[in-house]
């Protein structure tokens, strides 16, 4: 390929990811959230109870990041943390009930912009969109 289309494309990751970054923002400011807060609830909607380290693999981020989120999320009445029961060096981490109640408004928000990232792209250019994707994906690991 020619570098012209390689920058192209590109270029055009870069717009989609930072206009995607700052809609999705926009969209969970209204339920008092940052991005990245919504993939710890999400996580914590699974089961919660777990602790910092186990938030942090499932996150792929540092202890600090989490830790950050942690407080955030804490002080906004959205979760609480408890010493472990068998070993108190652990602090486990719970939803609040206004936590809980995040669940449906933060899945609406996700899928509203999802609607209006895809809303031109037929089922089968999806299909092929997936596929692309997932090669780029894979030659950055």
């Amino acid at each position: 390929m020619n570098d012209k289309v390689d920058c192209d494309i590109r270029q055009s990751l870069d717009r989609i990811s930072s206009q995607m970054r700052r809609d999705y923002s926009e969209s969970l400011r209204e339920l008092n959230l940052y991005v990245g807060q919504e993939n710890l609830l999400y996580r914590l909607w699974l089961g919660d109870g777990i602790t910092q380290m186990q938030i942090c693999e499932h996150l792929k981020c540092e202890p600090p990041t989490v830790t950050n989120m942690v407080k955030s999320l804490e002080q906004n009445g959205f979760i609480y943390r408890k010493r472990d029961e068998q070993d108190a060096r652990v602090m486990r981490i719970f939803l609040t009930n206004k936590g809980k109640k995040l669940e449906e408004p933060v899945d609406i928000k996700w899928r509203q912009e999802q609607d209006k990232l895809l809303h031109s792209i037929s089922p089968e250019e999806r299909l092929l969109l997936r596929q692309l994707l997932k090669k780029i994906e894979n030659n950055l690991k």
